[in-house]
Parts: C-alpha cells; structure tokens; sequence
C-alpha cells in the first residue's frame, strides 16, 4: 500500500498463537502512513494513541481515535489499522475469558486518567509478569475493572452495505471538502431524494447531512493534530464559516478543537 511513491509502510503484526498472560501490552511508534492488513485474532485488542490519531476500519465502518482516546476491537473482528501521521500507540491484548463483560461491537472509549496511569504501569512489567496474589497480577485486575467501565464516544462512521451507496460514501471520504447534495447523489443513483434518504437511514443509522457531518468532523483530526489552524481545518473538511465548524466539533467530540488536543 504505498502512496504518493513513498516506501510502504506495513506494520508487522505479532506472530502470537495464544497470550502467555491475560494482558499483554505492546508499545509502537508509528511512521505517517503506517497501516496493517485486514486481519483478525483470538484476543480482544484495545489501542489508544499517546500522540498522533489512530485509525481502524470494519466491514461495519471506520473508528477513530484522537490522543487519549482508544479503540476497542473485539476478538476474531476482521480489521485494520491505520495512522495518517505519526503516532505513539499503546496496544493492550485481552484474553476474551477475561473479558466477559465486554459485547461483541468496535466502540470509541476515553481514557481516564486513572486508566491512562495504569497502562503506563503496566506497559512496564515484563511479558511473563507474575501471577497469583502479586502486585503485577492486583495491578492487572483492577487495569481490568477500569477497561470494563470506560465511556463510550460517538467517534464512528458507519458504512453502508448497499455498493453503490458505499462508493459514493468512499468518494465523499476521499474528498470531504466537496460540496455534493442529496439531490446530486439520487440523480447519480437514478431514484429519488425520498428513497434514498429512507436507503441512507437504513444503511447507516444516520441521515445524510448527519453522516456527512460526522465524516467531515472525522476528517479534521488528523488536520488539527499536524498543528494546522482550526480555520485551516474548517476549510479542508468543507466548512464555510469557522465558527459553525467549531459549534458543530463540540456537539460531536464535546470540545472545542483547542480543548480537545490540549488534552
């Protein structure tokens, strides 16, 4: 997957058959452009970057992850992860018998502090840490207790099934910027703007202007997290006005794009 005749920048993925603990935490500092193949495991995957936005696409949408957020991807889900920019990410492999808790869908969370702290902790210990009542297996449970109850967050972009609809998705995630309207998508899919308002809803849970919205917010991360102004990042997402982009950041992420990357 190289891109713009750049070297490509495949991540190696584990060459684990079973976790020799019930976590097991991986560090990486990843090059812009750094991706992995579609793949899946026996383990439950939960990563969040430090710096950079990550990135990870389904055959059920795209989830991204700004700094101290992560992304968790159940076992045995098909997936890919992906960085536009560079990255320092923290990957925590959870044994599924340990996991119970946990449904079977990919989810946004936050980071708590305390959660924050104890991967930190815990990225320190070796593979093999110790088992039975130690202070590396307390430290594991209670790592545990606080995976099981981090928030979730709205930092997905559903995709449609139906192909011609999810090209034309595809095309509009490629180009955020483009001014395309629901008249203008029916006209190429030759129905009309009723049905295919009912075809987006039912494909995706979102209506149009709320997908495209999601999309184009989506799409500001990894502008803002390259240090670009927030009117600069306005415009390359398709925003006109710099104040309706931010009004429209806070509603989705919760915070102004300064206060979201300060964090």
């Amino acid at each position: 997957m190289a891109t713009n005749g750049q070297l490509s920048l495949e991540r190696t993925i584990p060459d684990l058959t079973a976790l020799p603990r019930p976590l097991f935490a991986r560090a990486e500092s990843l090059n812009a452009g750094s991706w992995t193949p579609p793949h899946r495991h026996d383990w439950v995957q939960f990563s969040y970057a430090i710096s950079g936005v990550l990135g990870v696409h389904t055959a059920e949408g795209s989830f991204f992850a700004p700094p101290q957020w992560g992304i968790w991807i159940p076992a045995d889900l098909e997936h890919q992860v992906v960085t536009s920019m560079r990255a320092e990410m923290r990957s925590l492999y959870v044994r599924r018998e340990d996991c119970q808790w946990a449904d079977g869908r990919c989810r946004v969370l936050e980071v708590t502090p305390l959660a924050r702290e104890l991967i930190k902790s815990f990225c320190q210990l070796p593979v093999e840490y110790p088992q039975g009542d130690s202070a590396e297996a307390r430290l594991v449970s209670v790592l545990l207790d606080q995976l099981a109850n981090l928030p979730e967050v709205g930092f997905s972009l559903p995709l449609p099934r139906h192909q011609r609809l999810l090209e034309l998705c595809n095309e509009l995630i490629e180009n955020p910027e483009l001014h395309v309207t629901l008249q203008d998508w029916a006209g190429r899919l030759g129905t009309s703007d009723k049905t295919l308002m009912r075809l987006f809803q039912r494909e995706t849970g979102l209506s149009f202007r709320g997908w495209r919205q999601r999309m184009r917010l989506l799409s500001s991360l990894n502008v803002l997290e390259s240090g670009e102004s927030v009117t600069n990042a306005a415009l390359a997402c398709g925003y006109d006005s710099t104040s309706a982009f931010i009004a429209a950041f806070r509603g989705l992420f919760g915070f102004t794009p300064g206060e979201l990357f300060r964090q």
